[in-house]
């Protein structure tokens, strides 16, 4: 997490990623949304923004900011989400003693555990937990040209950042205000081209992980065993899905092992938080958002194969869109992140 400069005004959120980039105001005494609107980008030309020099991410954020709202946006103060694939963040403990050298401790663990030098990471560390042993230390880092880049963009449009952040702190924040967020919880956030996992624990985000695969690759899974066309493909996928009935065997078959694939990967953020973070603090729920939670049957899914609750986030019961026309409800949960973005506090960046 990036501090770059605060002022005390309204916060709107800007999510970037690599299929898309979201913008959202929200009024947070009434919970209601004030303006938002979405662009679907080109990810190899995204990704030519983020590594390269291209100008097509700073043109594409300028167009949503001029021509794609709907509603208003009451500021141009921004907290900008950039994937959390292309960040990393843990929390580990260290001996109280160590507090004094706090800097020195977190650099050690970011040589150990990141695979890219630290001279090139932002890297912003806090102590979230502390006894009279030890501190709990939540860590992030990011490559610093990805951050420059998704800066730069939002300068171009005129926009004023506060704050850069992993979307998947964002989803943290909303998931606490909306839902049992107390609970230690896993979060699986399936997007269009991949899916991010995270252990959340009193609405903090102790361990992420991730796998290039999300609602696309089901759509294509599914065309592709089914002998269907893509378009066909996304029907069967959000209108029968993994619920009971006729294709539900063709479909389940079709995606279960990219399906099994985020399952692997989901217990393994499960067993890290469980050996290496709290042994003594039982997850008690998964939560399933982003644009691959639409696919009904999903939640159940999770619930069978990981034998605890799980079930589809829906925040959007508490944040509603007042007296805007609301997005088509399967497009929605592509607002998840941004939301979490856009009910940040001035106050709460520089607490």
């Amino acid at each position: 997490m990036t501090k770059l400069f605060y002022n005390d005004k309204q916060i709107i959120g800007l999510d970037i990623s690599s299929t898309g980039i979201k913008v959202m105001a929200v009024d947070t005494k009434r919970w209601t949304v004030l303006g938002y609107g979405s662009l679907d980008l080109e990810p190899i030309k995204v990704k030519e923004s983020l590594e390269g020099d291209s100008t097509y991410l700073a043109e594409n954020v300028k167009l949503l900011i001029t021509e794609k709202i709907i509603g208003t946006l009451p500021s141009n103060h921004v907290v900008i989400g950039i994937p959390t694939s292309r960040s990393y963040s843990r929390t580990f403990s260290l001996p109280i003693g160590v507090e004094k050298n706090l800097k020195d401790a977190v650099e050690l663990e970011v040589d150990q555990y990141i695979p890219i030098p630290a001279s090139t990471l932002y890297i912003d560390y806090q102590v979230i937990e502390r006894s009279k042993k030890e501190i709990v230390v939540l860590m992030s880092a990011v490559a610093r040209t990805i951050v420059d880049k998704c800066v730069t963009a939002a300068e171009g449009a005129g926009l004023i950042v506060s704050l850069v952040e992993p979307g998947m702190s964002a989803v943290a924040r909303l998931i606490k205000n909306t839902e049992d967020g107390h609970l230690p919880s896993v979060i699986v956030d399936i997007g269009p081209a991949s899916t991010d996992i995270a252990v959340m624990d009193n609405g903090i985000v102790r361990v992420t992980g991730g796998i290039a695969i999300g609602g696309n690759t089901f759509t294509l899974d599914i065309a592709r065993k089914l002998g269907v066309a893509l378009e066909n493909a996304h029907q069967l996928k959000v209108l029968n899905g993994l619920n009971a009935g006729p294709r539900q065997e063709k479909i389940k078959s079709a995606i279960d092992g990219s399906l099994s694939q985020i399952i692997v990967e989901t217990r393994r953020v499960m067993r890290y938080y469980n050996e290496r973070i709290s042994d003594q603090r039982k997850l008690e729920q998964l939560l399933v958002v982003g644009s691959g939670s639409n696919m009904p049957g999903i939640g159940e899914y999770f619930t069978n194969e990981l034998v605890m609750p799980a079930r589809v986030a829906s925040p959007w019961q508490k944040l509603d869109f007042g007296k805007l026309p609301e997005p088509v409800r399967q497009f929605r949960s592509r607002y998840i992140t941004v939301a979490g973005l856009s009910i940040i506090t001035p106050r709460s960046i520089w607490k």
